[in-house]
């Protein structure tokens, strides 16, 4: 019956075990979490880059940049909020408040900002907005894989 099994093409003395890893209930798999972390630093990395070859004014590109780590931060913030919140975690309601508030602000920001910038061609302003929300959602990610992983093994 195993020899049903067997790839053909393959010589019996050529066999290697596969080295699976043990992966934890709950737990994303690695290919999840490099992803996540792939996604966040291109954006990032793209945004940043974006912003020191711009032909902009000095204090334009350090609010585009706070601008960046601001939404970063509110998004990791936010993510952690809603997550205490859904595993009954105490979370204040400032709190919980506060960081919906931080994140709505931080995009609100980006969006007034792109739309008032004469300086910025219009393909620029896409290129800013779209790498802002990947690297948004990706920091949020990283911190429900963060937080996913912990609590996998934490069961143990």
């Amino acid at each position: 019956m195993s020899e049903l099994n067997e790839n053909p093409l393959m010589k019996s003395d050529e066999k290697k075990p596969k080295i699976k890893v043990e992966r934890k209930e709950g737990e994303p798999t690695s290919a999840f979490k490099g992803a996540s972390w792939a996604a966040l630093v291109i954006g990032v990395s793209a945004y940043l880059i974006g912003l020191f070859n711009a032909g902009m004014e000095l204090n334009e590109k350090g609010y585009y940049f706070a601008v960046l780590v601001f939404g970063l931060y509110a998004a990791v913030s936010l993510q952690k909020a809603v997550r205490d919140k859904e595993e009954d975690i105490p979370v204040s309601g400032i709190y919980y408040g506060l960081s919906w508030f931080a994140v709505i602000v931080a995009v609100s920001l980006m969006t007034i900002g792109l739309y008032n910038a004469g300086s910025i061609i219009l393909s620029e302003k896409g290129f800013y907005g779209m790498s802002f929300v990947l690297s948004l959602f990706a920091a949020i990610t990283i911190q429900k894989n963060i937080r996913d992983t912990q609590v996998a093994r934490d069961r143990d």
